[in-house]
């Protein structure tokens, strides 16, 4: 009997994948112990044994694993999701970085293939010396590729060129059965516009097909201009984008009245063929990344530091009051910037968010329909106002409608505003964030899920169409029955 006792217990070490077997105790010792993971905005994080791909192969095990224990899986890239989208207190974190290889490159047209984990960071450090850059980038460059498709990032050029998910060739897919797919616009047309905008809730992407953008120059020539109100803001913009390749606001929260909104908003065009005469010098990779010091002297990584003081509303409101009067003194005077210096003002100075310790940080972005965005976004700097509790930053710019099943776009506005959150001020920062839920919603407006830390499953129920919401979940329960893929962020808005 111990004899048999024993046999049977040397089998349940062993999974089944393909008709073949693997050590389970084996994988597991690869997981190790749970690590803390954070999301960017310090404002969450779970305890989660995390493993890390390398391989597809790597991707096919942990899948089996799940089948084979009922463990639950969630995905992280970059971690640059400001709340609890790349957390995972139930379950396993598969962190892709390590599975971030470019496989090729076509110089002639600019597509290129990489394995998901690739960052932005190593698509536009790889193209721009060939005079290639990303074609949609985000604030900073340090998601993935499958990060990136996965919340169907969005730049400061998505009303000229939309999300990223519309430069992307084609995928290949694994899902939690083993079975590995290829989509793209005609092939598997539902998993390619579900699983980019699917917040990693399908499976896994392997490898991404990208077309990346020509570019003709180091530089771009840019425009800064001061707004004195957010209808000013919103009028510069509709009269100026179809002259831009990149458009975005500043906008100072603090200031009220028949000042509510004002701001900066930053213009930028590229340049023509012929057009730089330092090119393709300045496309040099030592020409292009930022600095790591400040006037030659300071690290950037202790500017955070310096910013500390000005950490509380009396400091930040004196901060957007300088900023904004500073801008006079260059208003309309257009100047020349690298691609990477103005496209990830969020890594210009490392660790700025620091500056919330020993509290943390949200995000609050929403999406309004043109017609309403100027009403809609005043209701919301009023809000904060009103509650005491006004956004540090917040940032402006222009969408347009795309095909994605949960697209967060529109063909209107949004606005990203950066609160700090404090162990005395998070219940009242959750009754200001419900209270601004609502005048979304009055105004016909979305959310975003990659900045999100405080939906409920009724404004999301809400918030998108019922079709589409009924097409994702069918969708789910077809490539993953029994919900092996659950995020913290699943779990709090779709369970």
């Amino acid at each position: 009997m111990a004899t048999a006792r024993k046999k049977k217990s040397v089998q349940t070490t062993k999974i089944q994948k393909k008709g073949v077997s693997f050590d389970r105790a084996a994988f597991e010792a690869k997981l190790g112990t749970p690590k803390k993971v954070e999301a960017w905005g310090m404002n969450h994080f779970s305890l989660s044994p995390v493993f890390y791909p390398k391989s597809e192969e790597d991707f096919r095990d942990v899948f089996a694993y799940a089948r084979a224990t009922g463990a639950k899986l969630s995905f992280r890239g970059g971690g640059c999701s400001y709340g609890d989208a790349a957390t995972n207190e139930k379950g396993i974190i598969i962190d892709i970085k390590d599975f971030n290889r470019i496989l090729s490159f076509d110089q002639k047209t600019g597509v290129l293939k990489a394995e998901s984990g690739a960052t932005i960071k190593q698509l536009w450090e790889f193209g721009v010396e060939k005079g290639f850059w990303p074609p949609v980038v985000s604030g900073t460059m340090f998601p993935t590729l499958g990060g990136a498709l996965s919340m169907n990032i969005h730049g400061k050029n998505n009303f000229a060129v939309g999300p990223i998910g519309d430069h992307i060739q084609e995928f290949t897919f694994l899902t939690v059965d083993g079975k590995e797919h290829v989509a793209n616009p005609k092939k598997n047309p539902d998993l390619f516009y579900s699983a980019i905008s699917g917040f990693g809730m399908l499976g896994a992407f392997l490898t991404v097909t990208i077309r990346m953008k020509k570019i003709h120059a180091g530089k771009m020539r840019v425009w800064p201009v001061n707004t004195f109100n957010l209808q000013e803001m919103f009028d510069y913009f509709e009269k100026e984008y179809k002259h831009s390749d990149y458009l975005v606001g500043w906008v100072d929260a603090f200031a009220s009245g028949k000042q509510l909104g004002r701001g900066q908003i930053h213009k930028a065009v590229h340049l023509k063929a012929g057009e730089d005469p330092d090119f393709p010098e300045n496309c040099k990779i030592e020409n292009q990344i930022l600095p790591s010091t400040f006037l030659g002297l300071i690290p950037k990584s202790w500017m955070w530091i310096f910013m500390y003081p000005f950490s509380n509303k009396f400091g930040m409101r004196f901060v957007n009051f300088g900023k904004w009067i500073s801008g006079f003194l260059n208003n309309n005077k257009p100047y020349m910037q690298g691609h990477a210096e103005y496209a990830f003002l969020l890594d210009y100075v490392p660790n700025w968010k620091f500056m919330y310790k020993p509290g943390a940080m949200i995000q609050y972005q929403s999406f309004l329909p043109k017609e309403n965005a100027v009403r809609g976004f005043e209701e919301l700097l009023k809000a904060g106002q009103k509650k005491g509790i006004v956004t540090w930053l917040a940032v402006f710019k222009k969408h347009r409608p795309d095909k994605f099943l949960l697209t967060h776009a529109l063909d209107g506005y949004s606005m990203a505003m950066d609160f700090p959150m404090t162990k005395g001020n998070k219940e009242k920062l959750w009754e200001l964030a419900k209270e601004m839920d609502e005048i979304v919603l009055k105004y016909g407006g979305k959310f975003y899920f990659a900045k999100d830390s405080t939906l409920r499953p009724e404004i999301l129920n809400r918030a998108f169409p019922k079709k589409s919401l009924d097409k994702f979940r069918s969708l789910k329960k077809k490539l993953d029955p029994v919900n092996l893929l659950e995020s913290d962020l699943y779990r709090r808005i779709w369970k």
